[in-house]
């Protein structure tokens, strides 16, 4: 990839000190060698910033790849009629190509709206078909497949056995975890204790213990879901996830919602990640997550857009919007300011995932995941004297992201994505839709 120098951007930092500083930043390889001042390009290629303004790449915490090709099919209701009258059954009619044209469509919104990392979970089948996408594309991804082997209303194409999903989720993480030079890791993803034994948790606990890897999974999300939980394993479920030792700093749960005071006392103790899906939490009427409490306790909370059908987007600009408006109708203008906001989009990401000493900030040593804004448009006016965390969290869109490096990788140039095509993804996507709505 050789030398690499954006020259002369507003760059914001998220460093531990949140500098901002205006000048080069030097790459070598993938890597991230100097910040600030003027630097040599060596012979390497310029990139002439013109001061705009240079933040890393966003982190997201929570997202279903897989789920993309249903955007719009699963509106209007709430989570457990969403995913047995709609998600479920579109999932179980999945297929290799299916997923995999699911799979480049979330990626190309991803990179397009400045994400340059995500935290995925995909359906129980076909999973390969998703790594395959991800290695692609250049998006950096910790995925794994879904794991379900228990509950009411499983379509039988999701029904699992529970050795088999054990036994395939190792074979998955034993080819990809480490894949594209460690831009791919894996992660063990049962989907919620709704779906599945404890058999099958107490075996996931091992495993990921074994392999040093994640475990991803939905808590707290519905207080129907708590409901289900509680009369069949007799404990809410942070608790019960205690009980069997599966609360350790490798879990990380998606929306967490529904927390009462011993189960966050448990996420705090356990050092349990969080991920924010406010965009879905809202749409499904799920509820409203107390971060602000979260956060002050010294949770690691991330931000994720969850899937195309309960969002219906992609969108991490969108995510900080409503992830600081929401707390502040509960408590007051003061709560979750910008700063903040972007910390968690980046840094905070990068720590719930366990990759703080690799992303999430623009330092020397870390990784050359970049995102270039350009702010010289009406909406992000005027400039002088303001704020540039608020102009970036409270003003600009995904439309004002320009360039994205993952990995040392240009990734979109000029607002065009150069790793995908496009105009293929987009057919191949309705295309298989049609199909999918056929079988079902």
């Amino acid at each position: 990839m050789g030398t690499t120098v954006i020259r002369d951007a507003l760059i914001v930092t998220m460093n531990a000190s949140d500098e901002i500083v205006r000048g080069d930043v030097k790459i070598e390889g993938n890597t991230i060698t100097a910040v600030g001042g003027r630097q040599e390009a060596d012979g390497g290629r310029i990139i002439e910033a013109g001061g705009r303004v240079l933040l890393p790449g966003f982190v997201q915490t929570h997202v279903h790849l897989c789920q993309t090709l249903f955007r719009g099919c699963a509106d209007d209701l709430e989570l457990m009629d969403w995913l047995r009258r709609r998600i479920w059954p579109l999932e179980a009619a999945h297929d290799e190509e299916s997923v995999y044209w699911s799979a480049l469509l979330g990626a190309g919104e991803l990179i397009r709206s400045g994400t340059t990392t995500i935290l995925d979970m995909e359906t129980v089948h076909h999973a390969d078909s998703a790594f395959e996408a991800i290695r692609e594309c250049g998006i950096r991804a910790v995925s794994g497949k879904a794991m379900m082997d228990h509950g009411d209303g499983v379509p039988p194409a999701l029904m699992e056995e529970t050795e088999e999903s054990l036994e395939e989720s190792v074979r998955l993480l034993e080819k990809w975890h480490g894949a594209a030079g460690g831009r791919i890791r894996y992660a063990f993803s049962p989907r919620f204790v709704v779906s599945c034994s404890e058999a099958l948790l107490i075996q996931v606990r091992d495993l990921a213990e074994t392999y040093g890897v994640l475990v991803h999974t939905h808590a707290a999300e519905n207080r129907g879901e708590i409901a289900l939980v509680e009369a069949e394993r007799g404990m809410r479920n942070v608790v019960y996830l205690d009980a069997i030792g599966l609360a350790r700093p490798n879990l990380v749960l998606a929306h967490a919602i529904w927390l009462d005071e011993e189960e966050k006392r448990i996420i705090r103790e356990r050092g349990v990640k969080v991920t924010h899906c406010p965009g879905s939490n809202l749409k499904l009427a799920s509820g409203i997550a107390d971060v602000p409490g979260l956060v002050d306790a010294g949770v690691p909370v991330g931000f994720g857009a969850d899937g195309a059908p309960c969002n219906n987007n992609l969108d991490m600009f969108q995510e900080m919007r409503l992830a600081s408006f929401v707390q502040k109708v509960r408590l007051g203008p003061t709560a979750m300011e910008a700063r903040l906001v972007l910390r968690m989009a980046t840094m905070g990401g990068a720590e719930v995932l366990g990759l703080e000493d690799e992303i999430g900030s623009i330092e020397p040593g870390k990784r050359a995941d970049l995102q270039l804004l350009d702010l010289e448009d009406f909406h992000v006016y005027p400039s002088f004297g303001a704020d540039p965390y608020s102009r970036i969290v409270y003003a600009a869109t995904r439309g004002d992201v320009d360039t994205v490096m993952i990995d040392g990788e240009i990734v979109m140039e000029g607002r065009e994505v150069r790793t995908i095509d496009k105009g293929r993804v987009l057919r191949e996507a309705d295309r298989c839709l049609a199909r999918l709505m056929e079988r079902i």
